[in-house]
């Protein structure tokens, strides 16, 4: 279902058929994204196309200039680039300047303004999971752009307290003290045991094939949680984070819903077309089964 069309309308793009990207390494191959927006792109009836680029480290830099050569309209970026990719806008919306993440980029006449969904992603799914986290307490895993984004957003929605757990614990602690929250070791966490109202895994890992060090972890958590184990991946045939949720009767959130919010978010960003959440929640994983966030 269409909702409006917002104050950008897409025939007023730079752009007759404009090109939207997803930008990512290796994995931008695994993402859902493409096929998710090119359906959402012929469902609403404009002339666009949407395509993943795999970019080196290296090569960043030149990506995003490339945004600009190629008149790319808007692009997704996502692990392991967002924060690097700050470096690269002209423009920043207050939410990416605060966090310190860039997750959407929007090109008009040249100049890059990069944007931060996830965090608002993130609050919307956890609205529509009747998940209320004024004054209660998070355990947030990841210290990268995501996990900014997901501590700014349960900061602002006033949790009590936020702990940060980073393999860095440097990395952590910076983090946390951005919030007043508490860092954590996750080499310590084996004498971790306070009760917690909400885990959330922000890290990109949800498999023991793509980390048996992290798996090992996680099964060995002795905290409590109260009311939900959010992970904000997707489309793991084997996914730690359920098993231990499951094992404990505890509610468990993968990152589908998460990722149809920001999804929509990011389009009217692009088209100023308003589209429903669900429309980006219909679409099967591939074959491969879908390893990256939206963005």
């Amino acid at each position: 279902m269409i909702l409006s069309q917002a104050s950008i309308p897409c025939s007023q793009l730079d752009l007759y058929a404009p090109v939207f990207c997803i930008i990512s390494d290796r994995r931008v191959y695994r993402s859902r994204s493409p096929r998710l927006f090119r359906r959402v792109i012929a469902k609403v009836g404009i002339d666009a196309s949407y395509v993943p680029f795999m970019v080196r480290p290296e090569n960043l830099g030149k990506a995003m200039e490339s945004l600009r050569i190629l008149n790319i309209a808007g692009a997704n970026i996502t692990v392991p680039y967002k924060e690097k990719a700050v470096a690269f806008m002209d423009q920043l919306s207050e939410g990416a300047n605060i966090i310190g993440a860039v997750n959407t980029v929007v090109c008009r006449k040249g100049l890059l303004k990069g944007y931060n969904t996830n965090a608002i992603g993130v609050m919307d799914a956890l609205e529509e999971a009747g998940i209320d986290v004024g004054d209660k307490t998070a355990l947030v895993f990841g210290t990268g752009g995501v996990a900014r984004a997901v501590v700014f957003i349960l900061n602002w929605l006033r949790a009590a307290r936020v702990w940060v757990v980073g393999r860095d614990f440097q990395k952590a602690a910076g983090l946390a003290a951005d919030v007043a929250g508490r860092p954590l070791a996750l080499e310590d966490m084996d004498r971790f045991s306070e009760p917690v109202h909400l885990l959330v895994n922000a890290t990109s890992v949800s498999s023991p094939d793509e980390s048996g060090q992290l798996a090992e972890v996680v099964a060995g958590l002795k905290c409590r949680v109260s009311e939900l184990v959010y992970d904000l991946n997707y489309g793991r045939a084997r996914n730690f984070w359920q098993s231990w949720a499951r094992k404990r009767d505890i509610p468990f959130m993968d990152g589908t819903t998460t990722l149809a919010h920001q999804a929509s978010r990011t389009f009217a960003l692009w088209t100023g077309i308003r589209v429903e959440p669900s429309e980006f929640l219909s679409d099967p994983p591939g074959p491969n089964g879908a390893q990256l966030r939206s963005g």
